[in-house]
């Protein structure tokens, strides 16, 4: 059993993250001591190791909850949590292509600045 402190070392997630893991239901709520103090268990810790996991391949919290619904239920398909995954890599190549075009305007922009000492910069001119 670990402490919400031991928890976030274990795992590299803030303190205040876990709790908002909590309250949110992603990550039940730990028996506490007579303290008051939170008492984690291994498969709340490896639970937690999931939801960090996915948070940095960009899952959002909602595409999270539905894997651990998935999961939670035992009776899934990996062709169930692929359609999932599918959809979220979708979600990055759109999100890819934009910044491919935001790179492209980004670059004209500059490129129209001289850097000199010019009252009427071109790159403010273009945001507004």
């Amino acid at each position: 059993m670990d402490t919400i402190g031991g928890l976030s070392r274990k795992t590299g997630c803030h303190i205040e993250t876990i709790r908002y893991y909590e309250r949110i239901g992603l990550l039940s709520k730990p028996p506490r001591t007579e303290g008051g103090h939170r008492l984690y268990n291994k498969e709340q810790i490896k639970r937690l190791v999931f939801i960090r996991r996915s948070r940095e391949l960009g899952f959002s919290l909602e595409e999270i909850r539905t894997l651990l619904k998935l999961v939670d239920g035992k009776r899934y398909t990996c062709e169930e949590v692929k359609t999932v995954t599918n959809r979220h890599l979708e979600d990055v190549r759109k999100k890819i292509s934009d910044l491919r075009k935001l790179q492209k305007t980004l670059r004209a922009i500059s490129s129209q600045c001289e850097g000199g000492l010019v009252p009427d910069c071109p790159i403010i001119d273009a945001l507004f």
